[in-house]
């Protein structure tokens, strides 16, 4: 049985793991394959601390995206007046939809803060009244605010 060898991911590779990972692989897949590609670098003492520095600074930056997330959280839902004119038809029935481009517009406007558009969840609006949509600021992180989907 062939020993196996510790290598560091100098990319991500897929079913193996991502850059920076420290893996045991098989001599012959080490030799042949990852360190002439480049993909890896046996692991020395050094490499594990240049490792290990690099995912404290990742670490950092992760939680300081956690802060500015939870700041926009706060921003977010201290406003309370969020509303969208529509046309309207018979029954409060309204022509079209409310798109999340409408309701990045609205929090533009309202609070000053820039959302991406593909973070909002909103219900499917086909009437008016009060809305509950959600936007995810971060992995940790998620807003929910009221709409007021009202007439023009």
């Amino acid at each position: 049985m062939a020993k196996r060898v510790q290598l560091i991911l100098n990319q991500d590779v897929s079913k193996l793991g991502k850059l920076g990972d420290l893996v045991e692989v098989a001599p012959g897949y080490a030799r042949n394959y990852l360190v002439p590609k480049q993909l890896a670098s046996p692991a020395t003492r050094g490499l594990l601390k240049q490792v290990e520095r690099r995912r404290e600074i990742e670490r950092q930056r992760q939680e300081e995206l956690k802060q500015q997330a939870t700041e926009q959280k706060s921003a977010l839902e201290q406003v309370t007046g969020y509303s969208i004119s529509v046309q309207v038809g018979e029954n409060e029935a309204i022509f079209g939809t409310v798109t999340t481009q409408d309701v990045v517009d609205i929090i533009k406007q309202n609070a000053s803060i820039d959302v991406d558009k593909r973070s909002i969840t909103i219900p499917d609006i086909g009437k008016l009244g009060t809305y509950e949509a959600e936007i995810k600021l971060h992995s940790d992180v998620t807003a929910k605010i009221n709409l007021q989907v009202v007439s023009k």
